[in-house]
């Protein structure tokens, strides 16, 4: 019955579902692009990028159980550190984490049509992993000019987790914590993978939960010991057969 269920379900993916993600993302990275010079980017991003998540959510649909919303207060700044397993991911955090989120993005999704300038628009941050350099100085950059009460948004696996279970973590987020002395807020996504796994391009719907543990303060802790403490913290939220 699943499967007879999955490629009916890809009829309205196919027909209906992925012309308006088109559309829609097309409309609100417009938005993005025009009310952050009317007004300021971190309204238009707070605005359009939670409403454009909220509504693919609702069209696939989605059932979000968000866990620790408490941990995540909009007037702190925050380095944040997801597990990474599907494209749903995105929609995930940037619909229900509700904080003023920044990307940090490789420099080569700038150039996708709409998307690159509307995310540059409302702050996210474009860097070149290959120049550890030019990647310090674009988040140090970025901090000074963004201010209080953002999350700086890192998948440390660096790409989509195949199976669920994690993969190797980059020192990047832990770096920039303990250089700028930001707290790292640990996330733990279940269930994107189901939505969505990696490379596929065929959804279906289902219940996923958004897990948001306590922030770790870097003070008097090594990058690597940072590191290792925060890949502990999101493993413990994941289920059983993938830790």
């Amino acid at each position: 019955m699943r499967k007879v269920l999955f490629w009916l379900y890809q009829l309205y993916a196919w027909l209906i579902f992925y012309p308006i993600v088109i559309l829609s993302t097309a409309v609100f990275s417009t938005l993005t692009i025009i009310f952050a010079g009317l007004v300021n980017p971190e309204w238009a991003s707070r605005v359009f990028a939670v409403t454009w998540a909220r509504f693919l959510g609702f069209l696939t649909p989605l059932h979000v159980v968000v866990e620790g919303s408490e941990h995540a207060h909009r007037e702190q700044s925050y380095v944040v550190v997801s597990n990474h397993q599907s494209m749903y991911d995105i929609l995930l955090i940037y619909g229900w984490l509700r904080l003023d989120l920044k990307w940090v993005m490789k420099k080569e999704l700038r150039k996708i049509p709409a998307i690159g300038i509307g995310c540059e628009k409302a702050g996210h941050i474009f860097i070149d992993r290959r120049n550890p350099k030019q990647a310090s100085k674009a988040l140090s950059g970025a901090l000074s000019r963004l201010g209080k009460g953002i999350g700086i948004l890192f998948f440390p696996e660096g790409t989509r987790s195949n199976d669920g279970r994690l993969l190797r973590f980059k020192t990047g987020a832990f770096r920039l914590s303990v250089e700028q002395g930001l707290p790292i807020l640990p996330v733990t996504l279940v269930g994107t993978r189901d939505i969505m796994p990696a490379r596929s391009l065929l959804p279906f719907p289902g219940t996923v939960r958004l897990v948001i543990h306590p922030p770790i303060d870097p003070a008097g802790r090594a990058i690597d010991q940072l590191l290792g403490e925060t890949r502990e913290v999101i493993r413990s939220a994941m289920p059983p057969e993938l830790r």
